[in-house]
């Protein structure tokens, strides 16, 4: 497996517990570490790098970790990346951040690894939840986690809602398909900074769901570094 971590991607074997670092990414940024990320249909690696406890000013910094682990900025100025996806043919990638309630699209080269036009994709400033990680379906839709929001959205690729996943704690953080058929689609939670209070009314907080929303994820693809 790969792991981005605080000061750069490591490669990590699940049976023996061996962890090494692969690349290093912002090692000597005081605070920093990296967040969200994926790899592409290349197998490079995209990741966004945010201060651990400063949510406040633009810090973070958007990476490309190729074969050959090179880490190339490909944009910054953003708090807390998260929501990094590609559409199915692979002209476009999402990206949120979390603390800016907004998510954009870029169109994508896929043979070049290259980003452009970014344009604003959803405005969540005018809600309570807040986008974090996200997966893309068969058909193109962008299924985000909403953290404080309790619940799940399916975008369309026009920015339409058009499912909402409801749940009975408050902080999703990300979601994934998988099983035999890529049809159970896998949303984690948080219970960060909870009252007890709080987690007395969400006692799932943390928990892993699982929910069959009717339609099919896509294979994630390998690192080729």
């Amino acid at each position: 497996m790969v792991l981005a971590m605080q000061d750069g991607l490591y490669s990590f074997e699940p049976e023996t517990g061996a962890c090494g670092r692969l690349v290093a990414v912002e090692s000597a940024e005081e605070g920093h570490r990296l967040n969200d990320g994926r790899c592409d249909r290349r197998g490079r690696f995209w990741v966004g790098s945010m201060h651990e406890t400063d949510r406040e000013k633009p810090r973070g910094s958007f990476y490309r970790i190729d074969a050959q682990l090179a880490a190339t900025r490909a944009f910054g100025c953003f708090m807390v990346p998260n929501s990094v996806a590609f559409s199915p043919d692979d002209r476009s990638m999402y990206f949120a951040d979390t603390h800016a309630h907004r998510i954009w699209v870029f169109d994508f080269d896929l043979d070049a690894g290259g980003l452009s036009n970014q344009r604003l994709f959803k405005d969540l400033s005018a809600q309570q939840g807040l986008p974090d990680g996200s997966t893309v379906d068969v058909d193109g839709g962008l299924w985000n986690a909403e953290y404080r929001g309790s619940r799940v959205v399916r975008y369309t690729p026009q920015g339409r809602i058009d499912r909402v996943v409801e749940l009975p704690v408050s902080q999703p953080t990300s979601c994934a398909f998988g099983g035999s058929n890529l049809d159970t689609l896998y949303i984690t939670t948080a219970a960060q900074k909870l009252t007890p209070q709080q987690l007395a009314r969400e006692p799932e907080a943390g928990s892993l769901f699982a929910v069959r929303p009717g339609t099919q994820g896509l294979p994630e693809p390998h690192f080729a570094g």
